[in-house]
């Protein structure tokens, strides 16, 4: 039985939480709190599994509160965050500060209602309660190796990065290691539309590189990375002699859109032994088998180790059937991959 607070100031909200999560039989709701001060009282004598956690709430913002736990008493914390402009910037901060995830509140904007979302909140609480949140403190603190001073790699070389729970700070940690110079960097995150624009974008603000949400048929440009839009596949093809971008909407591959077996798939057969890839934390198997294409067509590929990653299941599922070369520690990750580029740049 997962344990769990839910932390709302509307006490509509903590109803419906309450009577949400505890639908399936396997999460019990111990308790709601209406702020941020009622939370850390309720912490103390709860000691939940899980925090679910409003952003805009009285007498303390959820982001201020959720630095607080991190810093203080660090514990699986899921954001309930609203489909805005604003939201998705403050949900992108809330999961740099350390929350395991995020689930968008029911609204018009957003597709199925009540049921899907019920549904998606059960499964990030379940996620939450299997997360590592002491790997992700231990990272954020971790000295990180000597500046990387050059990614630059012959043309037609190409990265590829795949990552779900956990996934925003390892990505950023990861790119933030790359130099400009690098080849292109395709990125499949799971995230809902809405939310990866401002992903892509606060990306960019935070990495050498370039970083744009990925369009259909943009051409892909060194020193640049391409996020997929939410509910979309990201793939790569190569026409007219340049690597381009294809975002469809087509079939949904183990239930997620985007799929980081989808664009991996791709990767292995235009780029072939030209790419390098990564598999970053995350539930489930997504990846495993489109990085075990990458790996037999002759690419480096490289998984998040266990301890470092906030869920180890994709790393781990791609290690289970030979589709990484090795493993590393995440701030490692950046470069080895560099070091794989170099690699190919000396075989040029």
């Amino acid at each position: 039985m997962i344990r769990v607070l839910v932390v709302d100031d509307s006490a509509l909200i903590r109803e419906v939480l309450s009577k949400t999560l505890a639908q399936d039989g396997d999460i019990q709701v111990v308790g709601t709190a209406q702020d941020p001060l009622d939370a850390r009282d309720k912490i103390k004598a709860l000691n939940p599994d899980v925090v679910t956690l409003d952003i805009e709430m009285p007498n303390m913002n959820g982001l201020a509160f959720l630095q607080k736990i991190m810093r203080l008493r660090p514990m699986p914390v899921v954001m309930v965050s609203t489909l805005t402009k604003k939201g998705a910037s403050e949900t992108m901060l809330a999961l740099e500060l350390g929350a395991v995830d995020f689930v968008a509140k029911p609204g018009a904007e957003l597709d199925g209602g009540i049921e899907v979302f019920g549904a998606t909140l059960r499964e990030k609480v379940r996620q939450a309660a299997a997360s590592d949140v002491r790997a992700h403190t231990t990272v954020r603190a971790s000295a990180p190796d000597m500046p990387i001073k050059t990614a630059a790699a012959p043309p037609g070389a190409l990265i590829a990065i795949g990552a779900s729970t956990g996934g925003v700070e390892a990505i950023r940690q990861v790119l933030s290691a790359i130099p400009k110079d690098c080849p292109p960097i395709v990125i499949a995150q799971h995230m809902p539309k809405g939310f990866t624009t401002r992903f892509a974008a606060r990306l960019n603000e935070l990495v050498p590189a370039t970083v744009v949400e990925a369009s259909d048929r943009l051409v892909l440009e060194s020193g640049k990375a391409y996020v997929a839009p939410g509910d979309h596949h990201l793939r790569v093809e190569k026409t007219s002699g340049q690597l381009k971008c294809r975002v469809t909407q087509d079939e949904a591959m183990s239930g997620h859109r985007p799929s980081v077996d989808v664009l991996f798939a791709s990767v292995a057969k235009v780029v072939g032994p030209m790419a390098v890839g990564a598999i970053l934390t995350g539930m489930g198997r997504d990846g495993a088998n489109g990085l075990k294409a990458m790996r037999e067509a002759g690419a480096f590929t490289v998984g998040q180790a266990k301890g470092s990653a906030l869920i180890y299941g994709m790393p781990k599922a791609a290690a289970e059937i030979g589709a990484v070369a090795e493993e590393a520690s995440l701030e490692k990750i950046a470069g080895r991959l560099v070091q794989a580029l170099m690699r190919l740049k000396s075989a040029a």
